[in-house]
């Protein structure tokens, strides 16, 4: 799973993917600072089972932190688009072919109006960060279709000689995206009427191309610089138009975060509140803490971590399930207790489990296990959040 890092330049997503990963891809006040893109490893945040259970053992892999799970996600930060970047322009090309294996995208917007259409600075509430996610979505349709568009007439008429569906044909077009090709027909099944594909044009491929991202890149819109005056309104704006926002302060979070790993407070990603730990901070660091209190009491958390879990589980529909090889002891061969939480599609078979273990485990499944109720499941058996399964294989 991969989640992509989109925006304008200069809005925060270098400082959003370094509060998510906590690396230190560089930061500064200028348009183009992320050049190559920047990869790490972020972290979805779930109620872990072992509570249930009271399970005080630390598991072997994902991180549980007094019952909250961490379950790692591929996160990529690429550079900042400016208009026409589909053409070209600016970073746009680089930009977008980094983003393309992308499964889930979290928008980065500077809700707060502070930042022009080219990523420069300007006066709070000078710009608007509707026309900031509307530009940014066309930029990424406009390539999408252009990748569609290429030899099109020819192409089209090709595949209907040859007697090829739609599917098809552009399933083949856009083989490098990681799109599935049940969302293309899912696609093209709710677009009825649009006729013979050599009759497309381009306003046809468009709007095939936005109700494709639509459902094979969804998008979140991480309304960043929340704390700023004049941003409340705007994310309001936002809300309105039926988008996922999630309001951000991304640089409370890192502050947060590196403060955290330092042992000056007790803070977990995605909690509301923190602890001062260290009784040494001076009185510069303790005002810049209280402000953070104050910015998180307002929206609950400095909403890095909600973002996160919003793109992963709300807008793939991801659910958990903790994969052990004894039902009893909940524990793999080694003694671990609980000692892996996966992430699946909704809908995932015990068979998608095995596969995601190791290939061998599903060439040769016999049947799974519930570690709850002992009772055998077949290959087929759809998995719930927070199952606990048992694979029994013959290559065991």
């Amino acid at each position: 799973m991969l989640i992509g890092l989109l925006g304008k330049t200069n809005v925060g997503k270098t400082t959003f993917f370094n509060a998510a990963t906590m690396l230190n891809a560089q930061i500064a006040d200028h348009p183009f600072t992320t050049i190559e893109p920047n990869m790490g490893v972020a972290y979805a945040r779930v109620d872990c089972v072992c509570r249930e259970f009271n399970i005080k053992d630390n598991p072997r892999r994902s991180a549980c932190i007094d019952g909250r799970r961490f379950i790692p996600v591929k996160m990529i930060d690429v550079a900042g688009l400016v208009p026409d970047a589909h053409k070209g322009r600016g970073l746009g090309n680089k930009f977008l072919d980094d983003a393309r294996q992308a499964d889930v995208l979290i928008h980065v917007v500077d809700a707060s109006g502070s930042t022009d259409s080219e990523g420069r600075r300007c006066e709070p509430g000078s710009n608007d960060p509707l026309k900031d996610i509307e530009f940014v979505e066309l930029e990424f349709d406009l390539w999408l279709a252009s990748i569609i568009a290429r030899d099109w007439a020819r192409s089209a008429k090709e595949a209907e000689h040859k007697g090829l569906g739609m599917e098809h044909l552009l399933a083949n077009r856009l083989s490098g995206l990681a799109i599935d090709g049940h969302v293309i027909a899912d696609t093209l099944n709710a677009m009825k009427g649009m006729g013979r594909l050599s009759e497309w044009g381009e306003d046809d491929i468009l709007r095939f191309a936005r109700a494709l991202r639509i459902r094979a890149k969804p998008i979140l819109i991480a309304a960043n610089k929340a704390d700023v005056h004049t941003a409340r309104e705007n994310i309001e704006r936002m809300r309105a138009t039926g988008r996922m926002v999630v309001p951000c302060i991304a640089e409370a979070e890192l502050l947060l975060r590196r403060a955290a790993s330092k042992g000056l407070v007790e803070y977990v990603p995605g909690d509301a509140v923190f602890r001062v730990r260290d009784g040494s901070l001076t009185m510069e660091q303790r005002r810049a803490l209280e402000k953070v209190r104050a910015l998180m009491e307002d929206y609950g958390g400095t909403g890095v971590q909600k973002a996160i879990n919003a793109a992963v589980l709300d807008m793939l529909h991801m659910i958990t399930v903790y994969p052990v090889e004894d039902e009893h002891r909940l524990t793999d061969k080694d003694g671990n207790v609980l000692p892996d939480a996966f992430l699946l599609k909704q809908g995932s078979t015990a068979r998608d489990l095995a596969m995601l273990i190791h290939s061998d485990l599903a060439r040769n499944l016999l049947y799974a296990i519930d570690a709850r109720t002992k009772q055998r499941l077949s290959a087929e058996y759809r998995l719930r959040d927070r199952d606990i399964i048992k694979i029994v294989s013959a290559s065991r």
